[in-house]
């Protein structure tokens, strides 16, 4: 696979990079990942400026989300029933209602990054869900620029080493999501022990009370 987007990389260039954002984020399963690092590696070569590789990516994912949310926002809740009629993709619109609505648009900004699987899917829910234009646009122009600068530089700084640093890079991103499920876990129980421990007090109050 990294030969085929090397090859392709080298025939369209930043073009090619912009393309497989756009397309991307509109949940068709494109490694645009590996097309950034490939274009980071061919900056650090002298083959691309640094510019059209970024602005490539950039505008593409961005590009590429606002399309997802207005097809969320005019296709409406008729659209996103339509796509979940496959258990894979009901699951995943489901992680993604769940993140747009426990956290609004900082749910869009880690969607972009930290939980990049659900962003497509994401951009549908807040379309759907009625977040505001604006502040879908706001927090997610700034979740891409840390996904797309990200794996540019990784690619840039690591040019020798495109396969090992996506691989590792798609472990990182699987930990994160543990992290962050261990982590919403251990608030929970941290609140249900609270809870209880309240409850305990006013059902047995302290002698003297």
């Amino acid at each position: 696979m990294t030969d085929t987007i090397f090859a392709l990389v080298t025939a369209w260039g930043a073009l090619v990079i912009f393309a497989s954002s756009f397309l991307s984020c509109l949940a068709l399963p494109i490694p645009t990942s590996l097309m950034m690092l490939s274009g980071g590696a061919f900056v650090a070569a002298g083959d691309l400026a640094l510019w059209q590789v970024m602005a490539g990516a950039w505008g593409g994912a961005v590009l590429g989300d606002q399309t997802g949310y207005l097809i969320g926002r005019h296709g409406g809740a008729p659209l996103v029933d339509r796509i979940a009629r496959s258990p894979a993709r009901r699951a995943v619109l489901d992680r993604a209602r769940k993140l747009v609505d426990r956290k609004g648009g900082l749910g869009v900004f880690f969607s972009t990054w930290l939980f990049a699987p659900l962003g497509p899917w994401a951009n549908f829910i807040a379309g759907t869900a009625g977040l505001s234009w604006l502040r879908f646009t706001i927090w997610d122009v700034l979740g891409e620029t840390i996904w797309v600068t990200a794996y540019v530089g990784l690619g840039y700084g690591f040019a020798s080493q495109i396969e090992a640093v996506s691989d590792i890079l798609g472990n990182a991103v699987g930990l994160l999501a543990a992290l962050a499920v261990v982590v919403a876990m251990a608030l929970w129980i941290r609140g249900a022990l609270k809870a209880q421990k309240a409850r305990r007090r006013v059902d047995h109050p302290a002698p003297g009370l």
